[in-house]
């Protein structure tokens, strides 16, 4: 009889309720315990709770290619901005499409707005370029025999004493051959390239300028018609870099301008201006690009890079052309986005397929500069359209009010359990209470774990599953109170009550978690934070549910305050409706009935 009675035991429960309510309280110690050990108490919040900035931008149609805003090239923008971006230590950043051609991008408080923005837009269409000409960076006067001739004995002499070795050196680069006509410099330039480390960089020895002398001239590239070359050398001379509007028309005129042709872009800081010729080298070449500090050459702060073969392959022919050359001949502009970052000059030949740029770079300039090479170039311009702070008052007004609304609704929910279950209540108040240390543990380890943002739907999210996690607990509670209405005893009406209510928040929250998965993956931006709050809180309930207010119950109904039905119990027969007399006292009559019969 034993056996039998073992097997009815408890159909759907579990024999030894509480070591598994010991293992979800191991859990939750652990969970609290790794969140302080990790340093964070306090979920990572998004835009509209913390506050940052928001920006638009807005793709442009590019010369020669009409058909080139579409999807495929705005979703390919959409993750190149949110790796650069993710690349700055933002990990809550948002970045999505809007119609056909503007991308949203929202970044928390914490980050530098204009560092982001220069990220943002920026589209990183990296060249290599000879350097055929340079002057200083103000509009040419009108030159006159005497002053071509005094300007250039200056730079001459400017150039003994300028130091080597950096991209800025060449902010005099305006010695000698650079002063002479656009035309000259492009008969008379081979095919250059763009890239030299500082390291290869630098005043040749004696040998080398010798060897200067006896070099072959290289075979001339294609030079534009006459009237292209005059065209370029007035505006050339009617450039003026030292002005930021004046620059950003001639960066914008230098990015649009075809790889093969010559170009006339300003330096960063304005004080250089330069005729280049075609791309030797593309920005697509470079393989990985790194921002280190240099403190045993003195360099500083600079970006190395990396070339795939192909590119290893070509700016090794192109530095090894550009060597040996007069200055500025021998120098090479590392143009990004028709800007020149740095225009470096080269002594001999680089193989290897490394190269590095240096010369004035802060830590912050390296860094960025090295960001926008390694995730590569977009494939469309975008102007910044819009530009809007969000305060964290705003955010935080919002929050207090959900947080309000929030706590009336759970007022209401703990007032309706206590005025219809009285002391079943206990139970359901306990498990909202397991429920909301696992919710909000977890989601604080998420924010470094996976760049988890609370944001306002997410909080909406979590007071909603208030609602399911509660109406999980009325389910269980309904199946046991059926189960004393026809007349067993709590005990017997916890274990078989279990799995008819069982079947059904497996039901409820399966739909409410497909729900949930569905929104996520349809969705973008900040409704996908409900969708994750919302599909978290429901695993979450099952979890609490099974191992947590089923092993709770089994206990409590051992307890005679419950297993007597006591009226502030929520579990008394006659409140219930239940018939007397129950089960187990029917049995009883029948017993002493048989034996007066015999």
């Amino acid at each position: 009889m034993a056996a039998p009675k073992k097997g009815r035991r408890s159909p759907g429960g579990q024999g030894r309720p509480g070591r598994v309510l010991a293992l979800i309280l191991i859990a939750m110690v652990a969970l609290t315990g790794g969140m302080f050990a990790s340093g964070h108490t306090t979920p990572r919040l998004g835009i509209d709770l913390a506050g940052g900035t928001s920006f638009t931008l807005e793709a442009k149609n590019q010369p020669g290619k009409p058909n080139a805003i579409n999807k495929t090239n705005m979703d390919t923008a959409v993750g190149i901005i949110e790796r650069r971006v993710n690349g700055l230590g933002v990990t809550e950043a948002e970045v999505q499409t809007q119609g056909s051609k503007h991308i949203i991008v929202n970044i928390p408080r914490g980050t530098n707005a204009k560092q982001a923005r220069q990220q943002v837009g920026t589209t990183a269409q990296l060249g290599f370029r000879p350097v055929l000409t340079s002057a200083p960076g103000i509009k040419a006067a009108e030159p006159t025999p005497g002053a071509s001739a005094d300007k250039g004995k200056g730079d001459k002499s400017g150039d003994k004493s300028k130091p080597s070795g950096s991209p800025s050196a060449s902010a005099s680069a305006g010695t000698g051959p650079q002063g002479r006509p656009v035309t000259d410099a492009l008969k008379a330039d081979g095919t250059p390239s763009p890239k030299a480390t500082a390291s290869v960089s630098g005043d040749k020895t004696d040998d080398a300028k010798k060897d200067d002398k006896k070099a072959p001239t290289p075979t001339p590239t294609p030079t534009p018609a006459t009237g292209d070359m005059a065209a370029l050398q007035k505006q050339f001379d009617a450039l003026d870099c030292s002005t930021k509007e004046s620059r950003s028309k001639a960066n914008e005129a230098a990015s649009n301008a075809k790889p093969t042709d010559p170009i006339v872009a300003c330096r960063k800081d304005g004080s250089v201006k330069e005729i280049l010729g075609p791309v030797a080298v593309e920005g697509a070449s470079i393989k990985d690009a790194n921002a280190v500090f240099d403190s045993q050459g003195g360099k500083g702060w600079l970006v190395q890079l990396k070339f795939n073969s192909s590119g290893a392959k070509k700016f090794a022919d192109v530095t090894g052309q550009l060597a040996g050359k007069p200055s500025p001949q021998n120098q090479f502009a590392i143009v990004l986005d028709g800007e020149v970052v740095s225009d470096p000059s080269v002594s001999t030949s680089i193989v290897g397929g490394q190269a590095e740029i240096s010369g004035g770079f802060t830590q912050q300039s390296a860094q960025d500069l090295a960001n926008v090479l390694s995730y590569g170039a977009l494939p469309l311009s975008f102007d910044v359209v819009t530009e809007q702070t969000v305060t964290a008052a705003l955010g935080g007004e919002q929050l207090r009010a959900g947080l309000i609304a929030g706590a009336i609704g759970l007022a209401l929910v703990v007032l309706y359990l206590v005025i219809y279950y009285r002391g079943l209540a206990l139970v359901a108040l306990a498990s909202l209470a397991c429920s909301a240390v696992l919710t909000y543990t977890i989601m604080v380890l998420l924010g470094p774990a996976i760049g988890f943002a609370l944001n306002l739907p997410a909080v909406c999210g979590a007071i909603v599953a208030i609602g399911i996690t509660a109406d999980s607990f009325i389910v269980y509670f309904e199946r046991i109170r059926d189960e004393i209405r026809e007349g067993r005893t709590l005990r017997p009406a916890v274990e078989r009550g279990w799995p008819r209510a069982r079947r059904t928040i497996l039901v409820s929250d399966f739909v409410s978690f497909l729900a949930a998965a569905v929104l996520f993956i349809v969705t973008v931006g900040k409704v996908q934070g409900f969708a994750f709050t919302l599909g978290l809180t429901t695993l979450l309930d099952v979890v609490v549910v099974f191992l947590f207010t089923k092993p709770l119950m089994t206990i409590l109904a051992r307890r005679k305050f419950f297993a007597s039905g006591h009226p502030w119990s929520g579990l008394d027969p006659q409140r219930l409706g239940a018939k007397p007399p129950l089960r187990a006292s029917r049995r009883r009559p029948s017993a002493t009935v048989d034996p007066k019969e015999a």
